[in-house]
Protein backbone atom coordinates (compact mmCIF):
# COMPACT_ATOMS: atom_id res chain seq x y z
CA UNK A 1 0.00 0.00 0.00
CA UNK A 2 1.33 3.40 -0.93
CA UNK A 3 1.56 5.29 2.00
CA UNK A 4 -0.26 9.26 2.02
CA UNK A 5 2.81 11.22 2.18
CA UNK A 6 3.83 9.45 -1.05
CA UNK A 7 0.93 9.81 -2.37
CA UNK A 8 0.56 13.54 -1.65
CA UNK A 9 4.12 14.16 -3.32
CA UNK A 10 3.23 11.97 -6.68
CA UNK A 11 0.19 13.92 -6.92
CA UNK A 12 2.20 17.17 -6.30
CA UNK A 13 4.64 16.70 -8.85
CA UNK A 14 2.02 15.27 -11.53
CA UNK A 15 0.51 18.26 -10.88
CA UNK A 16 3.32 20.88 -11.94
CA UNK A 17 3.83 18.29 -15.00
CA UNK A 18 1.02 19.51 -17.03
CA UNK A 19 1.61 23.33 -16.19
CA UNK A 20 4.57 24.64 -18.38
CA UNK A 21 3.88 25.14 -21.55
CA UNK A 22 5.79 23.94 -24.53
CA UNK A 23 7.17 27.38 -25.04
CA UNK A 24 8.24 28.28 -21.81
CA UNK A 25 11.76 29.45 -21.67
CA UNK A 26 14.30 26.91 -20.14
CA UNK A 27 16.50 27.90 -17.48
CA UNK A 28 20.17 27.25 -17.59
CA UNK A 29 20.85 25.35 -14.27
CA UNK A 30 24.48 25.36 -13.14
CA UNK A 31 26.08 22.35 -11.42
CA UNK A 32 26.84 23.32 -8.24
CA UNK A 33 29.69 21.04 -7.38
CA UNK A 34 32.55 21.50 -4.77
CA UNK A 35 34.46 25.08 -5.48
CA UNK A 36 30.97 26.28 -7.13
CA UNK A 37 30.61 28.64 -4.27
CA UNK A 38 33.88 30.54 -4.41
CA UNK A 39 33.63 30.38 -8.27
CA UNK A 40 29.84 32.24 -7.74
CA UNK A 41 31.88 34.77 -4.86
CA UNK A 42 34.52 35.90 -7.42
CA UNK A 43 31.90 36.48 -10.10
CA UNK A 44 30.01 38.85 -7.93
CA UNK A 45 33.08 39.79 -6.49
CA UNK A 46 32.28 44.08 -5.42
CA UNK A 47 28.65 43.12 -5.62
CA UNK A 48 26.18 42.59 -3.36
CA UNK A 49 23.65 39.74 -3.72
CA UNK A 50 21.26 37.32 -2.43
CA UNK A 51 21.58 33.03 -2.31
CA UNK A 52 18.38 31.90 -1.81
CA UNK A 53 18.64 28.17 -1.23
CA UNK A 54 15.53 26.03 -2.31
CA UNK A 55 14.03 22.18 -3.02
CA UNK A 56 10.72 21.14 -4.40
CA UNK A 57 10.09 19.29 -1.79
CA UNK A 58 10.11 22.59 0.59
CA UNK A 59 6.62 23.44 1.38
CA UNK A 60 7.72 26.83 2.66
CA UNK A 61 10.32 27.26 -0.23
CA UNK A 62 7.33 26.58 -2.67
CA UNK A 63 4.79 29.04 -0.63
CA UNK A 64 7.50 32.09 -0.87
CA UNK A 65 8.61 31.63 -4.73
CA UNK A 66 5.42 34.24 -5.45
CA UNK A 67 7.37 36.35 -3.11
CA UNK A 68 10.50 36.32 -4.96
CA UNK A 69 8.97 37.07 -7.85
CA UNK A 70 7.33 40.09 -6.60
CA UNK A 71 10.49 40.97 -5.44
CA UNK A 72 12.18 40.14 -8.90
CA UNK A 73 9.63 43.34 -10.17
CA UNK A 74 9.64 45.83 -7.51
CA UNK A 75 13.43 45.35 -7.10
CA UNK A 76 15.64 44.58 -10.00
CA UNK A 77 18.19 45.72 -8.94
CA UNK A 78 18.76 43.24 -6.37
CA UNK A 79 20.96 40.56 -7.79
CA UNK A 80 19.17 37.52 -6.68
CA UNK A 81 20.97 33.62 -7.49
CA UNK A 82 18.90 30.67 -6.77
CA UNK A 83 20.29 27.30 -5.78
CA UNK A 84 18.20 24.32 -5.76
CA UNK A 85 19.03 21.21 -3.70
CA UNK A 86 17.43 19.09 -5.38
CA UNK A 87 19.43 16.96 -7.42
CA UNK A 88 19.83 17.15 -11.61
CA UNK A 89 17.21 14.46 -11.36
CA UNK A 90 14.25 17.18 -10.74
CA UNK A 91 15.43 19.24 -13.52
CA UNK A 92 12.00 19.20 -15.21
CA UNK A 93 10.06 19.94 -12.24
CA UNK A 94 12.64 22.95 -11.19
CA UNK A 95 12.22 24.58 -14.74
CA UNK A 96 7.86 24.29 -14.36
CA UNK A 97 8.26 25.74 -10.58
CA UNK A 98 10.53 28.58 -12.07
CA UNK A 99 8.35 29.50 -15.34
CA UNK A 100 5.51 29.35 -13.00
CA UNK A 101 6.41 31.66 -10.75
CA UNK A 102 8.12 34.04 -13.82
CA UNK A 103 11.78 33.45 -12.03
CA UNK A 104 13.51 32.11 -15.29
CA UNK A 105 15.71 35.53 -15.64
CA UNK A 106 17.50 34.95 -12.40
CA UNK A 107 20.98 32.70 -12.03
CA UNK A 108 20.09 29.51 -11.19
CA UNK A 109 22.67 26.75 -9.44
CA UNK A 110 21.13 22.88 -8.40
CA UNK A 111 23.12 20.70 -6.28
CA UNK A 112 25.32 17.89 -9.05
CA UNK A 113 27.20 16.04 -6.29
CA UNK A 114 25.96 12.96 -3.83
CA UNK A 115 26.86 14.26 -1.51
CA UNK A 116 24.84 17.22 -0.76
CA UNK A 117 26.37 17.69 2.98
CA UNK A 118 29.73 18.45 1.69
CA UNK A 119 28.28 21.19 -0.79
CA UNK A 120 26.56 22.55 2.23
CA UNK A 121 29.23 22.52 4.49
CA UNK A 122 31.26 25.17 1.63
CA UNK A 123 28.59 27.48 1.48
CA UNK A 124 28.41 27.63 5.28
CA UNK A 125 29.78 25.21 7.63
CA UNK A 126 27.26 26.69 10.34
CA UNK A 127 24.29 25.11 8.30
CA UNK A 128 23.07 22.00 8.38
CA UNK A 129 20.84 21.79 5.89
CA UNK A 130 17.54 23.33 6.85
CA UNK A 131 14.97 25.42 4.30
CA UNK A 132 14.61 27.79 2.89
CA UNK A 133 17.72 29.39 3.34
CA UNK A 134 18.88 32.51 2.74
CA UNK A 135 21.95 33.99 2.35
CA UNK A 136 22.33 38.38 2.25
CA UNK A 137 25.96 39.40 1.00
CA UNK A 138 27.14 42.83 0.86
CA UNK A 139 29.48 44.12 -1.36
CA UNK A 140 32.56 42.61 0.93
CA UNK A 141 30.82 39.42 0.79
CA UNK A 142 30.36 39.97 4.35
CA UNK A 143 27.20 37.62 4.92
CA UNK A 144 23.97 36.91 6.93
CA UNK A 145 22.38 33.59 6.60
CA UNK A 146 18.69 33.23 7.44
CA UNK A 147 16.82 29.72 7.82
CA UNK A 148 12.96 30.00 7.33
CA UNK A 149 10.79 31.60 5.20
CA UNK A 150 10.77 35.55 4.79
CA UNK A 151 8.17 37.91 4.46
CA UNK A 152 7.99 41.08 2.28
CA UNK A 153 8.64 43.22 5.32
CA UNK A 154 12.04 40.75 6.37
CA UNK A 155 13.46 41.46 3.03
CA UNK A 156 12.47 44.97 2.68
CA UNK A 157 14.75 45.66 6.41
CA UNK A 158 17.26 43.34 4.77
CA UNK A 159 17.31 45.29 1.56
CA UNK A 160 17.90 48.63 3.04
CA UNK A 161 21.54 47.78 5.06
CA UNK A 162 22.47 45.45 2.25
CA UNK A 163 22.15 47.96 -0.77
CA UNK A 164 23.85 50.96 1.54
Amino acid sequence: MISRKILLIYVFVLSFSFVLPASAEQVQLKHFVPGSYQKLLKNKADKPFMLVIWSTTCSSCMEKMTLLSDLTKIRPEVNIVMLATDDVSANDLIQTVLAKNELTNLEHWIFAEENAQKLRYEIDPKWYGELPRTYFLNKNHERHGISGALSSEDYKNIFRVLLN
